[in-house]
């Protein structure tokens, strides 16, 4: 398939609430394969259609378990707290301490167009916040407890 751009902090498109998707083409599948592409080919742990510059309710998630695709996901249920750091392919080379339930529960539809749901926790609870927080226009820039830190990808040289 193929690499598509990442929309960045600052592209008005972040910020629109994206529409449902009512029914599967082979251009919703294409798009749903082109995302998966791209955030593994960017290291990430999930994207979100707006960042590809599509508004639908799309999300692709891989924390180290396999791809998951979520169509017009809903969180259902949380429960519980962490706080850590987030990062997202929209705002490249920074990163901020978050605060999101620890437990999360979603429903969604699959590519078949079937209800499902699915819970999670840690880290695939975080990205399922994250990105779903994506399909309304919020960044977790705004949640960000104690601002923005550029990422170091070098060892510090004391």
């Amino acid at each position: 398939m193929a690499i598509r751009e990442v929309r960045e902090i600052g592209d008005e498109i972040l910020t629109k609430q994206c529409k449902d998707v009512t029914k599967m083409t082979l251009r919703t599948r294409v798009l749903i394969e082109d995302m998966l592409d791209t955030m593994y080919e960017r290291f990430g742990v999930g994207l979100a259609a707006p960042q590809v510059g599509v508004l639908k309710k799309i999300v692709v998630i891989d924390v180290g378990e396999g791809p998951i695709v979520l169509i017009n996901p809903e969180i259902i249920e949380t429960s519980g707290e962490q706080t850590g750091e987030e990062g997202c392919l929209s705002v490249p080379g920074k990163w901020g301490i978050v605060t999101r339930p620890d437990h999360v529960k979603v429903r969604a539809l699959n590519e078949e167009m079937e209800e499902f749901e699915m819970e999670g926790e840690g880290l695939l609870a975080r990205a399922f916040c994250h990105e779903i927080d994506h399909l309304s226009g919020n960044l977790y820039v705004n949640l960000v407890e104690d601002g923005l830190h550029d990422v170091n990808y070098e060892e510090d040289e004391e």
